[in-house]
């Protein structure tokens, strides 16, 4: 899950709540009221730092009365994804902006490697969503990115003794889903 700042910032002014209110929210043992304060000034200007956890979100969306699924996007990642960066991108593309059904049926008759992966991503994001009470049918795919990751190095023996390399490519994928408003 990661915070929606715009929406967080919209919430917060149009129910009255500062910022102060939202730290002392999200306050615990182990973070000051200092640093509360830090995070929710990051958050609310787009900074995912520190990252926001599942209860610091559901704290927040009780100060400002509202579901956890308002002010949260649904993310997940497949890291060290076997396949190039290029080619995960194609299928990354065809996903982007779609609802979650009719994205589902894309990578499921899809013929790319990556669309394996993808759909892995996709399913593990849709059920965050769902845990947290989303509505299946206005869920779509708001982000969908793919990330070099580094290579897997092999040689191939040439003649003379020499040795070419071989670059195995792999990439992150990166799926967001989240309700329409």
């Amino acid at each position: 899950m990661k915070l929606r700042s715009k929406e967080l910032t919209n919430r917060a002014k149009e129910v009255g709540v500062s910022v102060e209110q939202l730290a002392a929210a999200i306050t615990r043992e182990d973070r000051s009221e200092k640093a509360a304060m830090s995070a929710v000034k990051n958050w609310m200007a787009g900074r995912d730092h520190p990252r926001a956890r599942r209860n610091d979100i559901e704290a927040l969306a009780t100060a400002l009365g509202c579901l956890p699924k308002d002010i949260s996007k649904f993310t997940s990642q497949v890291r060290n994804h076997r396949g190039s960066q290029k080619k995960a991108k194609l299928v990354v593309d065809m996903i982007r902006g779609k609802d979650l059904e009719e994205a589902t049926q894309m990578l499921a008759f899809s013929s790319k490697r990556a669309s394996v992966n993808i759909g892995k991503a996709l399913m593990a994001a849709s059920a965050d969503a769902e845990q947290l009470g989303a509505d299946m049918s206005e869920l779509f795919v708001s982000e969908a990115t793919v990330d070099r990751a580094t290579h897997i190095k092999r040689y191939r023996p040439k003649d003379r003794g020499r040795a070419h390399p071989i670059l195995k490519r792999t990439s992150h994928i990166t799926v967001s889903v989240q309700e329409r408003s």
